[in-house]
């Protein structure tokens, strides 16, 4: 599988952006809830319902990678039941007054992504992900 790329554009600061994606109850509000940290080398879990057809369980296993304060956060995500792994890059680019995200993702260290759990995951982002994201930012 090749790298996949999305984005969108938010009427809002990258300071408002970066919070959301990186606070746990934000987070929790339009992606999936889990014990997210801020922290290079942090381990996390995020559940959601599981979609089979996909072959999601419905569990994320992930690690913080990188990250530079309002500009990129590097995660890595990986379904423990075989639905793949991923890198997941966000990268914020000040837009006018607002924000341009952008989400690269490509097969991640420790397994390949399954062509249909990451063409799944593409377009819940360009999709309903990408629609909740926009009302976490207009509500804080």
């Amino acid at each position: 599988m090749t790298a996949l790329d999305a984005g969108a554009y938010y009427p809002h600061p990258p300071a408002k952006v970066w919070r959301a994606l990186t606070e746990p109850d934000l987070i929790a509000r339009w992606l999936m809830p889990g014990d997210f940290r801020l922290e290079a080398g942090h381990r996390y879990t995020m559940r959601t319902a599981p979609l089979p057809a996909a072959g999601f369980s419905g569990r994320i296993e992930a690690e913080v990678l990188a990250f530079e304060p309002e500009r990129m956060l590097r995660v890595w995500w990986r379904d423990p039941e075989g639905g793949g792994a991923w890198t997941i890059t966000w990268t914020l680019h000040p837009e006018g007054r607002g924000t341009r995200l952008l989400l690269h993702q490509e097969p991640g260290p420790g397994g390949e992504a399954l062509e249909i759990a990451g063409a799944v995951m593409l377009a819940g982002w360009r999709g309903r992900i990408a629609e909740r994201l926009r009302e976490v930012l207009d509500d804080i």
